[in-house]
Formats: structure tokens, C-alpha cells, sequence
């Protein structure tokens, strides 16, 4: 496949560039595998198709303000870094702007001191290693001093910081929100759960690897990025009882998905951690899933890519057409979709 066959044509005005309130009033375009039909409600009806002994899978990641500007030590140059990823103690995996100031030893100082930095590695695409110092813990410090890395196609000001949160996060580590998650609120939880379904938690640390662009014509020449993720054995014995039952697991979100199958690729559910970098696209045996919901997302994306290969190719296509036509809001802040 090519990636142009993942393209489409969304017009400016679709990104959703604010949240709408409250979270789960937003709309929901059910997708139905077995008959292909397509619904148009609001999120908080997910609970209507929700059963008895299904689960829910969501990704308890918690996004870091991540995005410091600071100085050149030697030069007083102003810089923007961009952390990724935390590799091991306090080096990170980071995206320097201009990078040509970031060569091997060079030094930076964030926050008037709060934080200094020093680049220790070039990786191979350009992005830099870096050993962070702070006086404080490195996840206080930057909620001191670091901005929310809001996607680039979002310019308006967000004034609720938790906006670009799920309401459920907890694990420290994101460098974007899994936003298929931001649709639920606490009361629509409770209900959920009141109807006797399951909510199981993984942790995948998303990294900006999930939404950069391919740049390769050919689908299966990409390489994905590798972000790190957690299954608890909570999760994963609720996930062998759910299929036991014959019950479904529905994953809330790419993230989640990419955790679930990342673990299955080893012959079973069984609780872990690791790094994964997983690349789902059409042809791809899925060994968990049972239902997904997201987000509308970029064109050509690996992200458009991963629904393709859990609905159809030509059906999620045109359900993005239909989604376009019927104005539906597009990405992060944007609607919803169950394929179910």
C-alpha cells in the first residue's frame, strides 16, 4: 500500500481547536463491523453500546509540560527543547529548536537556573540526548517551568491545562495526550461501570513518533519510533477473563491498541513492560481487539493506518468522507469513533 491511499481532503475549519464542554458531549460516529452500518450520536451514549463483562482498556498516561525554553550557556542564544522521552536516570530523549546550537557538550539553562541541561548524544534523526540537572524531582521542576506540547495544528490558547489530560491519567511520562481517552468523564465512568463493565488500565508513554508524518511512499518501509508501556497483571488477568467469558475487550485509543497487540506479538496476555514499536496497518492479524475507539486523525498517518487495519481499508475511508460531510470535528480536540 501506498501512503497516499491514506489521504483525504479536510478542510482547515474541521480541526477542532478547543475542547467542548463538557468532555463528553462531544459526537460519536458508531461504526458497525457486522453490517457496516454507521450512527451518528454523542459520546455519552457510548454507555448503549456498552455490555455486561466487556472491558474497557485505557491508557493511564499522563502528559508532562514538556515543551522549556531557556539560554545557551556561553552565549545567552534563546532555545526550545522538547522532551520525548526519559531513557534512563535523567537523560532524555529530546527535540532541540535550532538544532544547530545543540552540538555534543553544549550546555543550556532553563527557568533561571532551575534547570540546566547538557546534550550528550546526536541520535540518528537528528534528536538529541541529554542529561537534565535540577534540585528538585525533574517532574516538578518542569511543572514549574514547561508549557503543554500541544499539537501544532492547535493555535489557540488552551486555558485548562487538564483539558489536555484524561481525567484518569496518573502515570507521568507523555509527550501527547492518547485522545480518544478525553471524551470520558468521571459520572460517565460510574455509569459504565454500573452496567457491569470492566475498566482495565495499561500505560503506553506516547511519544511524538505516533505522529510524525511518513515520509516513505511505501507503507511497510516506515519505521516507528518505540514508546515504552506497561500491562499490570490486574490488566491481564481481566483481559483472559473477558475473553473467557466471550466477552469483548474494546481498547480506548491507538495507544492502547498498539500496548494490547504489542503484548499478544509474544503468543499471550501476560502482565509486562518494555518498549514497543509496533507498526499496525492493513494486513495486519489482530489478536485482542474486539472493539477500538479514537479520534478522526491526520491523512496519511500511521494513526489512520491502525483503523484501516482494524475496520477495512475502504470502509474507514469512507467513513472519514461521511465524517467530513456531516462536519464532524477533527483530531485531538476533536470527536469521536467506535468501531465496534
Amino acid at each position: 500500500m501506498k501512503t497516499s491511499d491514506f489521504y483525504y481532503d479536510l478542510p482547515q475549519e474541521r480541526i477542532a481547536q478547543t475542547p467542548i464542554e463538557p468532555r463528553d458531549h462531544s459526537r460519536l460516529m458508531v461504526l458497525h463491523r457486522e453490517n457496516d452500518e454507521i450512527e451518528h450520536r454523542h459520546f455519552y451514549e457510548i454507555l448503549d453500546y456498552l455490555d455486561e463483562g466487556d472491558c474497557l482498556i485505557v491508557n493511564d498516561s499522563r502528559v508532562i509540560p514538556a515543551r522549556i525554553y531557556g539560554v545557551k550557556e556561553d552565549t545567552g542564544a534563546k532555545i526550545e527543547f522538547l522532551l520525548l522521552k526519559q531513557l534512563t536516570g535523567n537523560r532524555w530523549e529530546t527535540l532541540v529548536k535550532p538544532g544547530k546550537k545543540a552540538k555534543i557538550g553544549a550546555r543550556f539553562i532553563f527557568g533561571d537556573g532551575l534547570l540546566k541541561a547538557e546534550v550528550v548524544d546526536i541520535i540518528e534523526d537528528g534528536n538529541r540526548i541529554v542529561e537534565l540537572q535540577s534540585e528538585e524531582n525533574i517532574y516538578s521542576t518542569l511543572d514549574k517551568i514547561g508549557q503543554m506540547p500541544l499539537p501544532p495544528y492547535i493555535t489557540e490558547k488552551l486555558e485548562d491545562q487538564e483539558r489536555y489530560q484524561t481525567v484518569y491519567s496518573h502515570e507521568l511520562g507523555s509527550a501527547a495526550a492518547p485522545t480518544a481517552g478525553l471524551h470520558f468523564t468521571n459520572e460517565l465512568l460510574d455509569k459504565i461501570r454500573g452496567k457491569g463493565v470492566n475498566i482495565g488500565y495499561v500505560t503506553l508513554h506516547v511519544g511524538l513518533g505516533t505522529f510524525r508524518p511518513v515520509k516513505v511512499d511505501d507503507v511497510t518501509k516506515h519505521k516507528m519510533h518505540s514508546e515504552h508501556y506497561e500491562l499490570p497483571e490486574e490488566t491481564a488477568e481481566l483481559i483472559k477473563r473477558t475473553k473467557a467469558n466471550g466477552k469483548r475487550v474494546i481498547a480506548v485509543g491507538t495507544t492502547s491498541c498498539r500496548t494490547l497487540e504489542s503484548v499478544a506479538a509474544s503468543g499471550e496476555i501476560r502482565a509486562c513492560d518494555g518498549f514497543t514499536d509496533i507498526f499496525i496497518y492493513p494486513g495486519f492479524k489482530f489478536k485482542v481487539l474486539d472493539g477500538l475507539i479514537t479520534n478522526f486523525h491526520l491523512p496519511e498517518s500511521t494513526l489512520i493506518m491502525l483503523v484501516s487495519a482494524f475496520y477495512g481499508y475502504e470502509k474507514t475511508m469512507k467513513a472519514y468522507e461521511v465524517a467530513v460531510r456531516e462536519n464532524y470535528r477533527f483530531f485531538s480536540f476533536g470527536d469521536a469513533m467506535a468501531i465496534l
